[in-house]
């Protein structure tokens, strides 16, 4: 038997947490408002669905080479998934009951939360399709390793993975919270390779929200396709059983990236500078030349080594990418310059033909590449979403 957050909160608040009891009322008079996004359908939640406020997303190495555990793994990690994207605890006793002398099974920091919003997107890396679970033969064409691009400066310890979690949540608490417990039930058969925190989307995946703005200040993601535009989903974002891979029909590619801004330098860069490297003014966001943030862009009539210019569909063949990225900031370096960039995030049906193709472009010419550097990277095969009954990765392994 499953719990809600709020019969944790009410086990709690009977065996008579004083003083505590006020704050945690709170949160519970809040839920009941709350929006749950539904975690079983045709594909997984997470990649269309409006970008909530934060995000903790985690890479994984397997451990083990059983591959019945792996598949065990995935089972656990999908019920599990369908109670927390539910606003519901984890502790099936309730929180009565459950020995004194073990840990619960619920690590209870979100007690008292609502749902937020959470979806939970997992996906496989190339790294596991090697002998160690028989798949070598699965690997999809589409998630060939990704050439290493001009600049680029990664850390091993903060790229690649076997598998990855996407927590998004509206309630930073909320998300952290699922990657914890996710991760606990994964002792003995993977660990955390790296992780990483977001805030402040960076994109937008629905035409009734304002453009998010970057740490450089500029509206991004203002040509992002819409959740509501299936025919473009359809054919730049979701994977195909005629791709090659039948099992991913359904599912998509997400490549995940890195990208340390240098802020102080950015910071010291004149506005018409700034808007030239861009592409777009930093007002309105409107392409440079023209009134309005959705005007039509001109590739060829803004500057050649804008990054807009550079990344727009009509350079790559019309393929464009569903991105969801979000902001950093990790401290310092001790010289008083932010560990801050961008986390991007960004799905579609061939990495080939897009993240591949427009990458090399930017690497090569944009001139944004002065101020950013891209220091982690990450491809993972997202497969299609499950049904009631399933687990994440079932059209894989069965």
């Amino acid at each position: 038997m499953t719990v809600s957050r709020r019969g944790l909160l009410a086990g709690v608040l009977g065996a008579g947490a004083a003083g505590v009891a006020a704050p945690l009322l709170v949160h519970a008079e809040a839920a009941e408002a709350s929006p749950v996004v539904p975690f079983h359908g045709a594909h997984q939640a997470g990649i269309t669905t409006s970008v909530q406020g934060h995000l903790h997303f985690a890479a994984f190495d397997v451990t083990t080479t059983d591959r019945a555990a792996l598949v065990r793994l995935l089972q656990r990690w999908t019920d599990a998934a369908a109670q927390l994207t539910a606003g519901k605890g984890l502790d099936t006793a309730g929180g009565a009951g459950a020995s004194p002398l073990a840990p619960p099974s619920d690590t209870g920091e979100a007690v008292g939360h609502d749902a937020a919003r959470l979806t939970l997107t997992f996906g496989f890396g190339p790294s596991l399709f090697d002998d160690r679970f028989g798949l070598a033969d699965r690997r999809p064409a589409a998630l060939a390793d990704l050439p290493r691009f001009a600049g680029d400066a990664l850390d091993p310890a903060r790229s690649g993975g076997d598998l990855c979690v996407q927590a998004c949540a509206d309630d930073p608490q909320v998300a952290v919270h699922a990657i914890r417990n996710l991760t606990r039930m994964a002792a003995g058969t993977a660990a955390v390779r790296w992780a990483q925190l977001g805030f402040g989307k960076a994109s937008s995946t629905s035409k009734d929200a304002q453009t998010p703005r970057n740490l450089f200040g500029f509206k991004d993601g203002t040509a992002n396709p819409s959740q509501d535009d299936g025919a473009t989903l359809d054919e730049h974002v979701w994977a195909h059983a005629a791709d090659g891979a039948p099992w991913m029909d359904g599912g998509s590619y997400l490549v995940a990236r890195r990208i340390a801004m240098h802020i102080e330098t950015w910071d010291r860069t004149s506005l018409e500078e700034q808007e030239r490297v861009t592409g777009r003014t930093k007002a309105v966001g409107a392409p440079l030349g023209m009134p309005h943030e959705h005007s039509a862009i001109h590739p060829d009539a803004l500057p050649p080594t804008s990054h807009v210019a550079l990344a727009h569909p009509s350079r790559h063949g019309g393929a464009q990418l569903l991105r969801r990225g979000y902001s950093y900031v990790d401290g310092a370096d001790g010289l008083g310059h932010l560990d801050a960039g961008l986390f991007f995030l960004a799905y579609q049906r061939d990495p080939r033909t897009a993240f591949v193709s427009v990458q090399k472009a930017l690497a090569q010419h944009d001139a944004m590449g002065e101020y950013v550097q891209h220091v982690g990277s990450a491809l993972f095969a997202v497969p299609p979403g499950v049904r009631p009954g399933g687990f994440v990765g079932s059209t894989l392994f069965t």
